[in-house]
């Protein structure tokens, strides 16, 4: 009898504890694993449990199992590392897909290379088609063309090889292009054709245009390939888009981004992204800059202040402009002449009267704005730019005004950051991409006192977010984790190595750091209890193993908002 009332009252404590457990049971618990918080009141865990889209509870795996209930979904970690999720601080979240769907030109070696690429396109396509390509860089080519024009190639081969169609090739950095006859000819370039303001038509000695077009003059030709596309129904171009909105979700996810934080997008795109979000049609979240010209912002600005959309995957509040273009165009605008272009300083891609009303109305309407600056010129006007619309707005607090780049700093200019409170948002992948020419454009001087000065910029004050450019760079965390940590090149030799960050500083600048910048932090970076329940799992501790294994780590999981939204197979 005591043996059977022992047994009845062990099925009554099992029932009760099921019971709590059911009532307070988690829908998705992490155990046994390694989990870097980058919370400063508990640093690592073993467990996580999620309730919903948030996380309820940090802790051992016996807290953690408290929690678990009969339906509760449980994932064993075996010992790998969970961390916040990845937040990409600077892409491009539509020319991403976009650029899934065009030409990839991003590993070719040589000129010849890419009009082979653009021959065997040209097969497949039908006569008048525009041809569409992304991705060359001639500093990584494995020769200079001959001829050339600055290291630039004439559009001669190109236009060989693709007679009925017209072509456009945008460089890596997205700040020049090359065009064949066909497309020069739909956009009536010619020696004629003046250069625009904030752009320059590359042309030979005697005038004539070879093809390539930086900054503005890129305008263009991508407007007479716009044109002839215009008859396309709302419909087409929607859709087009929307699958372009696709293809970047599943390359963000893949690659353990759970939020985006997207450098430009029209009223027209964030009409759509609203939409999506809206119907709970968005798989990442997204945090978008606005790209227009001060006439429409002055417009529209008022009813473009969106936040948490869609379960808190849609916010809109700020504006990006671009005060120059990119080192490796030549368009990066410099104090002092380019090394290996002596004629040239750069360019100044909007004027410095437009960008002073751009902050007037940026810090009126409680927008941040996100400059788009490269060269130490650019940067040095946007900082002042800044410091004037703050002085002339004493009442206006923690603006969180961003240089986007923010790449190569006059030694002056570094302590601004940390002094005015602008974040730089810098990408880690263009330091260890672009070091094999930095010094051939600058020097050695202005290379090693002011590119990619991110020690420095730390030890001043500045707060540093960090991504990845996409599609410029590949949208690729761990590469840029890498580049972070290492700043080293292909061929393993360190640019710089004294401004490397710690890899817990580099975490950081990938989660936290990117939440602040976007007046996130109370929301995501870290994974606290009350905060998103957006996590990554890694196959390997990047925290710890060597650091030449980081690449090779690859994401087990992506949850956004306690959804398990990729998993390895």
């Amino acid at each position: 009898m005591r043996l059977f009332i022992s047994f009845l009252i062990s099925i009554v404590s099992v029932a009760a504890m099921v019971s709590s457990a059911g009532a307070d049971s988690a829908d998705l618990a992490l155990v046994n694993g390694k989990i870097v918080t980058v919370a400063a009141d508990r640093p690592q865990a073993q467990a996580v449990a999620i309730t919903g889209d948030l996380i309820t509870a940090v802790g051992n795996d016996e807290e953690i199992r408290s929690r678990i209930g009969p339906n509760t979904r449980v994932i064993d970690l075996h010992g790998k590392l969970a961390i916040p999720g990845f937040i990409e601080g600077h892409a491009h979240f539509v020319s991403l897909g976009m650029s899934l769907m065009r030409l990839d030109l991003k590993q070719a070696g040589s000129w010849d290379e890419i009009v082979s690429l653009v021959e065997s396109e040209v097969a497949r396509r039908e006569p008048g088609v525009w041809i569409i390509g992304r991705g060359w860089h001639q500093d990584k080519w494995e020769a200079v063309p001959q001829p050339n024009v600055d290291g630039l190639p004439l559009h001669d081969l190109l236009s060989r090889v693709s007679p009925d169609n017209p072509v456009i090739l945008g460089h890596a950095s997205g700040h020049s292009c090359i065009a064949n006859a066909r497309a020069m000819a739909a956009a009536d370039i010619s020696a004629e054709s003046v250069d625009p303001e904030g752009g320059r038509i590359v042309r030979d000695d005697s005038g004539e245009p070879i093809g390539v077009f930086l900054e503005t003059a890129m305008d263009l030709v991508y407007r007479a390939r716009d044109s002839l596309t215009a008859n396309r129904t709302y419909e087409e171009a929607a859709g087009e888009e929307r699958r372009a909105i696709a293809l970047a979700s599943q390359e963000c996810l893949s690659n353990g981004i759970t939020s985006f934080q997207d450098a430009g997008s029209s009223f027209e795109t964030i009409d759509l992204l609203r939409s999506l979000a809206a119907d709970g049609a968005l798989d990442l979240r997204l945090w978008v800059m606005i790209s227009e010209d001060n006439e429409r912002l002055a417009e529209k600005l008022a009813d473009y202040r969106i936040t948490g959309e869609g379960r808190n995957h849609l916010t809109v509040r700020a504006i990006k402009r671009l005060i120059d273009g990119a080192l490796g165009s030549h368009g990066a605008w410099l104090l002092e002449p380019y090394l290996d272009l002596p004629s040239n300083t750069g360019l100044n891609t909007e004027s410095l009267e437009t960008m002073r009303e751009t902050a007037r109305l940026a810090i009126e309407n409680g927008f941040q704005l996100c400059t788009h600056a490269i060269g130490d010129r650019g940067n040095h006007e946007t900082l002042n730019i800044y410091e004037s619309a703050f002085a002339d707005h004493p009442d206006k607090a923690d603006l969180r005004w961003r240089i986007e780049h923010a790449q190569h700093l006059h030694p002056d200019d570094i302590p601004r950051f940390g002094q005015l409170g602008v974040i730089a948002s810098m990408q880690g992948i263009h330091c260890t991409s672009d070091a094999p020419w930095v010094p051939k454009r600058l020097g050695d001087k202005r290379s090693a006192e002011g590119a990619y000065v991110w020690r420095d910029q730390l030890q001043s004050g500045a707060i540093l977010s960090n991504g990845t450019d996409a599609p410029v760079e590949d949208v690729d965390p761990l590469a840029n984790f890498y580049a972070l940590v290492t700043r080293k090149t292909s061929d393993g030799v360190a640019f710089y190595p004294e401004q490397c960050l710690t890899r817990e500083e580099a975490l950081r600048a990938y989660t936290i750091n990117c939440a602040f910048a976007a007046f996130e932090e109370h929301l995501k970076g870290s994974i606290t209890v009350g905060k998103l329940a957006d996590i990554t799992v890694l196959s390997k501790d990047i925290m710890t193993i060597p650091e030449d294994e980081i690449p090779a780590a690859e994401i087990l999981y992506t949850i956004v908002g306690g959804e398990i939204k990729y998993q390895a197979e």
